[in-house]
């Protein structure tokens, strides 16, 4: 494994497994993560909340079972925030999916499994252009792996931030008409999941931050100040841990561009 550019602000969380455990509701309140049994799984997962996203994805991959999700979700958060050659984030991005394709085999019932396959997709056509990654039946995929998502876990917040981004992109690429006969997205349904994805965690600066590109993306320029007040309250909100932290200070430099 080639080595990870490192968290910008190591140092500045340090979760044990204690303390973790005490703040897990809280900061799994998006991806609705159970709390692992296993003391090898549990310490990955605080190396991940603590910015190790390298060391947290290699001791998840060295886990197995429950330490797979944390693998992905490592490697996918630094992929998507971290990582500068794009190369290399689209690799790392397809070794997620093809990860989780094979989790879900293993554990069919394991609602993450099916999100982090449909995040990695959806990061993955992003980088390529939605129209290509929509040429490719990528756009399937997506969509079927995070309606299962949901479906296994009806309070899946980040699941439902990523069905509504899937409309949102496919309607902005390819138009409404195109957009809801091929793909099935669909305008109400995408602004009515991103209302859900906050109903469900409030404090999230990712889901402000999706939607209000999702809001833009959907009904245009006119929605420029409500998007921009969201923006304003992800930048504004109080990171728990190094991915939230990730999140606040990209919404932080939106806002200064």
């Amino acid at each position: 494994m080639a080595k990870w550019t490192a968290f910008p602000h190591a140092g500045d969380y340090a979760f044990d497994a204690a303390s973790l455990k005490k703040n897990w509701a809280r900061l799994h309140q998006g991806d609705c993560e159970a709390v692992p049994k296993e003391a090898a799984v549990l310490l990955a997962w605080v190396l991940f909340h603590n910015g190790e996203f390298q060391k947290a994805a290699e001791a998840g991959l060295k886990a197995g079972g429950g330490g797979i999700t944390v693998a992905n979700k490592a490697t996918s958060i630094y992929a998507n925030s971290l990582e500068n050659k794009e190369k290399a984030k689209l690799d790392l991005f397809m070794e997620v999916a093809e990860r989780a394709e094979a989790q879900q085999a293993a554990e069919p019932k394991n609602a993450n499994a099916y999100y982090w396959q449909a995040y990695a997709l959806g990061r993955y056509g992003q980088g390529i252009s939605v129209a290509k990654a929509l040429a490719q039946g990528l756009g399937s995929k997506v969509k079927n792996a995070l309606e299962h998502a949901i479906k296994l876990s009806p309070k899946h917040a980040d699941a439902h931030i990523a069905l509504a981004a899937f409309h949102a992109e496919v309607i902005d690429k390819v138009g409404s008409l195109i957009g809801g006969m091929t793909y099935g997205a669909k305008k109400d349904q995408g602004l009515a999941l991103f209302r859900d994805a906050l109903k469900l965690n409030p404090t999230s600066a990712i889901a402000m931050i999706e939607y209000a590109n999702g809001m833009v993306m959907l009904e245009g320029d006119k929605k420029m100040k409500e998007a921009t007040k969201l923006y304003e309250q992800a930048a504004s909100s109080t990171p728990l841990d190094a991915m939230e932290r990730l999140d606040v200070e990209m919404a932080k430099a939106e806002l200064e561009d």
